[in-house]
């Protein structure tokens, strides 16, 4: 495996009043891949205020549109595949690390925009947390799935209240 470190990233699990969760399909992917918003911690930012920062640039979501329920315990990691390691994110990252916060969108659909000025989605929709695994790229699935287990006890109780 290569000796290159992760990129330090934020994620978010948006999650709206029904209960499903927000997931957008790249634009840079010709898969039928979907995800959760996501991007790079910038230096000197805190995990949360790239999620912030990353749910707004991604979704056109803004921060009084969201309330934060959790963060998830540790970081998340992936490896890219040996064939993309070197050619995405200009060859300086093996992966990357995620710290990943769940948050209730307060909003109504209209608020969301994907075409934001660096969009990065061609398409959104809510979907059933079950689903979210199926979704992603394969890489990223065994994350999705430790994200899904950090959230479930939060999501289960945000269901019934």
């Amino acid at each position: 495996m290569s000796g290159l470190p992760y990129r330090p990233c934020a994620g978010v699990m948006l999650v709206n009043k029904d209960g499903k969760v927000f997931v957008g399909q790249r634009m840079d992917s010709t898969l039928e891949a979907w995800q959760m918003p996501q991007g790079g911690i910038d230096p000197g930012e805190d995990a949360l205020t790239a999620a912030i920062r990353e749910l707004s640039e991604e979704t056109g979501v803004t921060a009084d549109n969201v309330a934060l329920i959790a963060e998830a315990p540790g970081e998340f990691l992936y490896d890219l595949p040996e064939d993309m390691i070197g050619k995405v994110w200009k060859g300086k990252w093996r992966g990357q690390r995620q710290r990943w916060f769940l948050f209730r969108f307060l909003g109504e659909d209209g608020d969301v925009d994907i075409a934001t000025p660096h969009q990065e989605f061609r398409a959104w929709r809510w979907s059933d947390p079950a689903d979210l695994p199926a979704m992603i790229v394969p890489f990223k699935r065994r994350l999705y799935e430790d994200v899904l287990t950090a959230f479930r006890p939060h999501l289960a109780a945000d269901e019934t209240g």
